[in-house]
């Protein structure tokens, strides 16, 4: 529930937050930022920096050296901490307070433009100016791999990566330490229970911290890879709020793994012929704290403001692709044969559609719907606003998503006719695909101010030139098996 005190003013919790921190003997500031791709950077000092205008004028950085930021000859910026995400670090030896920043420009303090955590708040500030609702609420699935060991190497004469794991069946006949025979079989990996499932105790050692860190956690368990898929959900929260969680909730996941001498990936799909990894975006609307989507006379209990969100969600898919799966990997997981999407519909519990209405969530503050395409390769901040505004566009076009095409479909599609199954709209395919659609297909993203063609162009054309031309460019291993002897 909600607190009716008065809010404290920003001054009010710096203030009090200082006091704290000399109070408790916190040690170390640790400032943590994120960049235009979605990956998070830290500055550390010393707590005797910790005072209000640190708050007020930021530390300054270069920004020519983060990805997707400004060139050299324009590259000083600051870092202004939110005194809202003060935490202690769990995993500092010395006691350390660690804050998520603001970006800004050092001079002016005015907000940089390509600060993902801040195209989010626009975001938020739009929907609240649309008079739809005035709160989003997002909760995205974590899906990882925990793996014992990884070794890789790209060179101009060789290519190749090598995964292990306990779990593995691959080491059925593993001689190298003591093997009681306990191996999770391929795909087989679902609610496992101990001692197939030899990672529970660091997921509990996981969502201890993360709970901890103030994050209400659903639950925990093995998912369907068994070489160590893992599954953490976590409650819903504000848009922007959970993207700062998001990125908690990582770094939470890969140090606690860590420190277990293990190791943790959120790729879409690390291991060829088993389940990806996805993020899955539970979603709902509030407007003066009643919910938006409900309504008991609709298809599966959804309003019709709830059905044009879905509308603007499924028509403008292949373009959010472009922000919500931006990788390379993410179309080695989007194929058929596994629970990932390929196609663009909608349908209740149907886990092979792009969107799912959770078949148990039947409560007017219940009614939601998940965006099942998206991956942790994503810049969560964008890929979260991206979303948003494509379901705002929807709600003021009224986007019909049945007469636009796209269900509902209660049915696994790949049991339908040929026919049937090729008149639904499919998903990308590739990276440049998604982010071809995405350059045809993002005035949505503009309204408002939210994005900026500066960033969109910036993305696309970092992600072409880093990651699709540097890996189309590449010869494969598997080409080896393939063409060596033509």
């Amino acid at each position: 529930m909600r607190s009716k005190q008065k809010p404290k003013s920003r001054q009010a919790k710096v203030r009090q937050l200082i006091a704290h921190a000399k109070k408790t003997g916190v040690e170390m500031i640790d400032l943590k930022f994120c960049n235009l791709i979605g990956g998070w950077h830290h500055l550390s000092l010393p707590a005797s920096q910790l005072n209000e205008d640190l708050f007020a004028r930021g530390e300054g950085f270069d920004g020519s050296s983060i990805p997707g930021f400004k060139q050299l000859e324009a590259g000083d910026m600051v870092l202004i901490p939110d005194p809202d995400t003060a935490l202690i670090d769990p995993f500092w030896e010395q006691k350390t307070l660690g804050f998520i920043c603001d970006i800004a420009d050092p001079v002016t303090l005015a907000r940089y433009e390509r600060d993902p955590r801040h195209i989010a708040e626009k975001a938020e500030n739009f929907l609240i100016k649309s008079g739809i609702a005035d709160e989003s609420l997002w909760g995205p699935e974590f899906e990882f791999y925990i793996f014992d060991h990884i070794n890789y190497k790209n060179d101009i004469n060789l290519a190749y990566y090598r995964i292990d794991s306990e779990e593995a069946d691959w080491n059925t006949g593993s001689d190298g330490e003591a093997n009681l025979g306990y191996k999770i079989p391929r795909k087989g990996g679902y609610h496992a229970i101990p001692p197939l499932d030899v990672l529970y105790n660091v997921r509990a050692e996981m969502v201890r911290e993360i709970e901890h860190s103030g994050v209400p956690v659903r639950y925990h368990h093995h998912e369907v890879g068994g070489p160590g898929q893992s599954e953490i959900e976590i409650r819903l929260n504000p848009l922007r709020h959970a993207g700062d969680i998001t990125l908690l909730v990582k770094y939470i996941v890969k140090m606690t793994a860590k420190k277990h001498n293990k190791t943790v990936t959120f790729m879409p799909k690390p291991l060829y012929n088993e389940a990806g990894s996805g993020m899955h975006f539970h979603q709902l609307l509030l407007k003066n704290g009643k919910p938006v989507f409900y309504d008991k006379n609709g298809y599966a209990g959804l309003s019709d403001t709830a059905r044009w969100y879905i509308g603007g969600i499924l028509s403008h898919g292949p373009a959010l692709l472009g922000l919500t799966n931006p990788s390379t990997n993410s179309y080695k997981r989007l194929v058929p044969g596994f629970e990932a999407p390929v196609k663009l519909f909608y349908g209740i519990a149907n886990r092979s559609a792009a969107v799912r209405i959770p078949k148990y969530a039947t409560k007017p503050f219940e009614k939601r719907f998940e965006f099942r395409p998206p991956d942790a390769t994503c810049n969560i901040y964008l890929a979260l606003a991206a979303q948003l505004m494509a379901g705002i566009d929807g709600i003021r076009r009224k986007i019909d998503p049945t007469e636009a095409g796209f269900g509902p479909y209660d049915v696994n599609v790949f049991n339908l006719p040929q026919s049937k199954r090729s008149a639904i709209k499919s998903l990308p395919t590739s990276l440049k695909d998604a982010l071809e659609a995405l350059k045809n297909d993002h005035a949505f993203l503009l309204e408002g101010g939210v994005f900026s063609e500066d960033l969109i162009d910036a993305w696309i054309d970092y992600k072409m030139s880093k990651e699709h031309n540097e890996v189309r460019n590449r010869p494969h291993p598997y080409e080896m098996s393939l063409y060596f002897d033509v």
